[in-house]
Formats: C-alpha cells, structure tokens, sequence
C-alpha cells in the first residue's frame, strides 16, 4: 500500500546523544514505511551507536565523516543534499544546533545541510537544562525563522537523572509529523474531511453503559488515509484508546447526542462526511443517578431511540449543499446487501460501505477488514480481505472520484 513515505527519500542526521537508539528505531519505521533512508552519523554519535545498526534496519549504507575524504569525496554531501526528500536530524544535539543556526560546515551532516534544498526538521535532545539556555533558543529561533520544522523536545527524565525538557519525541510520534508533512500537499488540499469513530455509550447509571465492540480502528484508519491526501481532518471519536493521527483536530465525545450535535457543527463546510461510528441505536429514558445495587432487584431499563444523525445530516445537505458527500457504514449479522441499499436509500448517501460482522476474520476489534462498496449509481465493488489501511485508502479513492465529479 502506498503511503506518502513511498518512493521518498529521507536523509536522517544522527548526532552525539543516547536517544541516538531511538534514531536506529526512527529509521526502521521509516524504511518499513516505503522510504529510503540514508543515514549521516556525526562522529560523537558513533560514540553511542554504530552505522551497522543503520546499516541494518534500513539496508543502505550509513554515512560517517571519514566517508567525506573517501572514494565519494567532495561530492557525497551534493549527492546526498540534492536527493532527499527530507533532511531530519533526530536527535539534535545543542551543539548540532548550534552549527546549523551559525552555518558551519565541518562536518559531512553539516555540510549537507547546507546544500540541501528540501525542508529541514529538527528533535532536539539534551540534558540539563541546556534546551532553556539562551544560546540554544537563540539558534532554534534562527533556525525556525528560516523555515525549519521543530519537533519536541517533550518533558521528562533525562539521561542525567534530572528531570525537565531535552527529551527527544519518541520515534512513533516523529514519525507521525514526518508523514503529516510529507502528505500535506497532496491532491484533497484544501478539503475539509470529517470522520466518525468508535462506539458511542449510553449510560444506564454511574458506572454502566450501553455500548457496543466498535474499536474505532476503521475510522482512525479513514482519518490518516485523509490525512494523507492532503486533507483536513476532523476526527469525533467515541472513546478509545487510539492515538490522534498527527495533523487530525479530535472531538472527544460519549453519546450518540454529543456525536449528533458535534456531526452537525462540524460539517456546515466540509467537503466529505465519512460515518465511520458505530452509533447505538437506542439509550435509557433516563439514566439513575446512583449505581444501581443488586440487591434492590433486576432493574427494569426503558429503552428510547437515539438521533439518527445521517437522516439529519441529509436534511441539513439539501438545504446547504454540505456536506458534498456523505459515506455511510452498515455493520451487518444478515442480508448485508440487502440492508445496506436499504440504509444508504433512506439515508441519501453517496456510497455505504457494508461488512458482515459475523465474520471472525474482520470487522470490530481486529485489523482487518472485509467489505463491500456500494455506490448511489449501483456500483457494487466487493474487497478482499485487508488491512483496514487499505480499506481506507480504497474509500478515499472513490471519495476523490465523487468529488471531482460535483466539480
């Protein structure tokens, strides 16, 4: 599956710091990515790792300085400058820093920085409030000013024992930015996305709730394929577990009325609509105020229905036009097709995506997916059996077909 990491080429500058271990797990979630990774070692990085740990995890060789009066001589820091995609330095020592903001060039990590006509990210990591000083301030901000992108450092313990801000983002959180830059300027540019996920609850008393198994992996899945193409992203998610996809605003709701309401605000401009949650059907009439005892008997729970909020939506289209195309999903036990017509007709929906949930391979709480895409022209598309990434990527496919075919 392509992902804006594919056929990208990132330079990662590794400096003199012990998160540099965290670097070596950088570049292998950046190769495992699609990119290809070239690697530039200062030489007091190799005091904390060795350019065959790169060497392994990326399988491209790992530059160190020696290699500047090597058979490449003064070319590499041009060859290496000129074709990447990204120059990343995670870590970045103070003194890294400190050579990039002033532009000194005596080292090939340095050297290429100065050549390179790509952007320019930085993780600071340092201990001991060296991060605060006003010299290391001073250069982020000559850095920043001239258009570098800064990630972190994040708070904590430090190598030192001490503890405050130098701790280098984790590689899982770096690589989120990485992928949100990298993305930014794809083709639904400009358009506005919003998706729903996970299962909304509705309590019965203090402790207890109506739900369902909805793990909201699917619609965190359509906000980062989203995402990906460039757009904006926002994501109202029952609650879960899963991290925000970097570049995503999240609306944190609990009902299916908090989702109604938060649905509604959100897509008064927004160009898509994908219906991802699984949004229960009824609730308590009223819900105790107390935790409801055993002992006082099996308690008799009325039921009434919740909004349907894709029937409002479709309303709040005719009389405005937005949201442009709205995206159903129907999770059924029987008749799947049947009732997804069915659903997608009374809803005025663009397309449904319908998965039988009886399936022990797919559908709540596993990675993968298996469903069929239908469209309001009678299209019929059914998918095998893949990661729910894919699944994604497949509906944001056909989304950006629809929408260039409103014009």
């Amino acid at each position: 599956m392509n992902t804006p990491f594919s056929q990208k080429r990132i330079l990662l500058g590794v400096t003199g710091s012990i998160a540099a271990y965290k670097a070596a797990d950088l570049a292998s979630k950046l190769a495992q990515s699609g990119a290809q990774v070239d690697v530039i070692l200062t030489q007091a990085a190799t005091q904390f790792i060795t350019p065959l740990t790169f060497q392994s995890v990326t399988g491209q060789h790992a530059w160190i300085d020696a290699d500047l009066w090597g058979a490449e001589g003064h070319v590499l820091h041009i060859g290496l400058g000129h074709s990447a995609d990204l120059l990343v330095v995670a870590p970045a020592s103070a003194n890294t820093i400190s050579r990039l903001a002033n532009g000194m060039a005596d080292n090939l990590l340095s050297l290429t920085a100065l050549v390179a006509n790509c952007p320019l990210v930085i993780a600071p990591a340092m201990d001991g409030g060296m991060y605060q000083h006003p010299a290391t301030q001073a250069n982020l901000e000559t850095l920043r000013q001239r258009g570098a992108i800064l990630l972190g450092p994040a708070s904590g313990h430090l190598a030192s024992g001490l503890s405050g801000v130098g701790r280098m983002l984790e590689p899982a959180e770096i690589l989120g930015h990485l992928r949100h830059l990298l993305g930014s300027s794809g083709p639904m540019q400009g358009k506005t996305v919003v998706v729903t996920a996970g299962g909304t609850q509705e309590p019965i008393d203090p402790v207890r709730a109506i739900s369902n198994r909805s793990s909201g992996k699917q619609g965190f899945a359509l906000a980062q394929a989203a995402l990906d193409l460039g757009a904006q992203v926002i994501l109202i998610s029952a609650p879960t577990d899963l991290p925000t996809p970097v570049g995503a605003t999240r609306v944190e709701v609990n009902t299916a009325d908090d989702m109604f309401h938060a649905v509604e605000r959100a897509v008064r401009k927004a160009d898509v609509l994908m219906m991802a949650a699984a949004v229960a059907d009824f609730r308590p009439v009223s819900a105790a105020d107390h935790k409801i005892k055993k002992e006082t008997g099996i308690p008799q729970i009325h039921l009434e229905k919740t909004p349907d909020i894709l029937s409002a939506i479709a309303s709040q289209r005719s009389a405005t036009g937005y949201p442009r195309i709205m995206v159903g999903f129907a999770a059924e036990s029987e008749d799947l097709l049947e009732n997804a017509r069915s659903k997608m007709r009374s809803k005025h929906l663009d397309m449904i995506v319908a998965n039988d949930i009886s399936a022990a391979d797919s559908g709540f709480a596993v990675d993968d997916n298996r469903v069929t895409l239908l469209d309001s022209l009678g299209g019929v598309e059914e998918l095998p059996l893949q990661s729910k990434a894919e699944v994604a990527a497949t509906i944001l496919q056909r989304v950006m077909v629809g929408l260039s075919n409103l014009g």
